[in-house]
């Protein structure tokens, strides 16, 4: 086998094209889920496999998981997808995704679990609202990704942590935004479900509750997202594209109370707090959701009756009205379309329930 030298190893592979802009900037979830890397064969390249090539290249990354990157599809050639075993040639393109690996200083925390189901390959879990996805500033434990740990682990914890098993992610919803989440188990689960987000071939819907009678039956959203400008916190949409990027929410409404109104969403891309900020762009800002207004009560329908039912309803449901309803992807072992669904939390329920006596009993 060939070896690799340094003179065959084309300067744009450094650093400075490490970064694709081209597939960051269309990449189909938040910053920070994904690596994208976009490589170039010397002209003076000898023929060498795939695999070793990039072992070569890519110091921080094992063959094995190399392999199980190009076996999964995320490893492309001139635009196509390839084997490990491709010999590489003078100037060939090479560009991958790899999934980010969870933070290695995460520590097992017995935390419960609501699981839709499990396999051999991966999990789909129902996550509760409440519970932040992984570590982050004010957040460093207590997180799903620490509960998944003990999970996966609860019967080795006394093992080297190197037997461990450590959950990936592949997408992930904000913490008062509860329903289906799915996590890989093995390496080549978590390629192939993150070339799936990253490509946009999974299907997702989400129901929420919005503010106001939205107008249009269904409709298209589309804008580019990014962070306010006058708060690194919040998120804006920018329908010139001159900040964020690019995103598509298509809505259908579900059902209508006047005073706010039940819509599916199904994203065509998935940016941090997308479903949230194309909605409240469109003036109907989801209910509860205190981070982009959503706890304040319509004028136009202000009296006292109507006043102390939404104090109520804002009891019982306390957080933003959204829901990750139904999750669609191509399985990793049977390489079939399957479908998972998950019921509207008890809040999000009670909160609809509510709404439907007053509906029926003030505004028929």
């Amino acid at each position: 086998m060939p070896e690799a030298h340094p003179e065959h190893i084309n300067p744009r592979d450094t650093e400075e094209r490490l970064a694709d802009p081209e597939l960051t900037e269309d990449g189909p979830d938040e910053e920070g889920m994904y690596e994208h890397k976009r490589l170039y064969a010397d002209p003076g390249q000898r023929l060498m496999r795939l695999d070793q090539w990039l072992t070569t290249l890519l110091r921080n990354k094992s063959r094995t998981m190399i392999k199980n990157a190009a076996l999964a599809g995320c490893v492309r050639v001139n635009g196509k997808t390839v084997k490990p075993a491709y010999k590489i040639k003078p100037g060939d393109e090479v560009t991958i995704v790899f999934p980010t690996p969870p933070p290695p200083e995460l520590a097992p925390e017995n935390i419960p679990l609501v699981l839709e189901y499990e396999d051999e390959d991966l999990i789909m879990l129902n996550k509760q609202p409440g519970m932040v996805v992984h570590p982050g500033v004010g957040n460093w434990t207590g997180t799903m990704l620490h509960a998944l740990l003990y999970y996966l682990n609860q019967e080795r914890l006394d093992a080297p942590r190197e037997e461990w098993q450590f959950p990936s992610l592949v997408h992930r919803i904000d913490k008062d935004t509860s329903g289906l989440l799915v996590i890989p188990k093995t390496e080549f689960a978590n390629h192939f479900l993150s070339r799936q987000f990253y490509e946009r071939s999974i299907d997702r819907l989400y129901n929420a509750i919005v503010w106001g009678d939205v107008k249009e039956d269904e409709g298209t959203i589309e804008g580019h997202v990014g962070r306010s400008r006058g708060d690194r916190k919040r998120f804006d949409v920018y329908p010139d594209g001159s900040v964020g990027k690019h995103a598509i929410t298509h809505y259908r409404v579900l059902e209508r109370f006047r005073f706010a109104t039940l819509v599916q969403c199904k994203l065509e891309t998935g940016r941090t707090h997308q479903i949230r900020v194309h909605m409240k762009h469109i003036g109907h800002t989801l209910f509860a959701d205190w981070f982009y207004g959503g706890k304040n009560v319509l004028a136009r329908l202000s009296t006292p009756k109507y006043e102390a039912f939404i104090h109520n309803l804002l009891t019982v449901l306390p957080r933003q009205a959204l829901h990750a309803r139904t999750l669609s992807f191509t399985h990793p072992r049977t390489m079939k379309k399957v479908h998972f669904s998950s019921a509207l939390p008890d809040d999000f329920q009670a909160a609809l329930e509510k709404m439907r006596l007053y509906r029926k009993a003030y505004l028929e």
